[in-house]
């Protein structure tokens, strides 16, 4: 995952505000509402806590945007409530090692892909995704994709301090927000 921070010389900045993780296999994007996210994502650590107890497994990325589609589906068709005004972006790797990315939206609908991108300047993003996406990518140019992708859209405002990057790699199974300094590393790269 790699997102635009957009922020107010007054704001503190404390954590990402877009990316969230589900379980050390599983991390959301945000495109929306992130007080809307928050609900949704800390529904989504309880199934993935109640899936351990119950099954003694890991959730699997699928399950964990089911579970989330659902919940959203059920805020579409009662009065008295509003739809959450958030989509996802859900990636992940299972523990056979497949990775998955879904996107979701206020409907409860969900789409498998291989890259995507959601949020202000997506159209533009998904393009360069299309022309640069490849099967056979390597795992390094894999996480440095999103960036160059940001880079496309941002030019030279792309910087540490103007993006959030999260990876979960396949041979750790690990959700990782990167550091000032992983992200000037990857940076230097592109």
């Amino acid at each position: 995952f790699t997102v635009e921070k957009k922020s107010s010389e007054l704001q503190e900045i404390i954590g990402s505000e877009k990316i969230f993780k589900v379980d050390d296999h599983i991390g959301v994007a945000i495109a929306g509402l992130t007080a809307d996210a928050r609900v949704l994502v800390d529904r989504a650590r309880v199934q993935a806590q109640v899936n351990i107890l119950n099954y003694d497994e890991k959730i699997s990325v699928k399950d964990s945007t089911l579970n989330i589609c659902e919940y959203l589906q059920l805020f579409t068709q009662n009065a008295g409530v509003r739809p959450f005004g958030v989509s996802f972006l859900i990636a992940g790797v299972d523990s056979n090692g497949e990775a998955s990315l879904y996107l979701t939206d206020p409907s409860g609908a969900m789409w498998g892909y291989k890259a995507f991108a959601i949020g202000s300047g997506a159209t533009e993003a998904r393009a360069y995704l299309e022309e640069n996406y490849k099967e056979d990518i390597s795992d390094e140019d894999l996480k440095l994709l999103p960036l160059r992708t940001l880079k496309e859209l941002m030019g030279e405002n792309l910087s540490k301090d103007t993006c959030d990057v999260a990876c979960i790699m396949k041979d750790d199974l690990q959700f990782t927000l990167l550091t000032d300094q992983e992200k000037e590393e990857l940076l230097a790269k592109i």
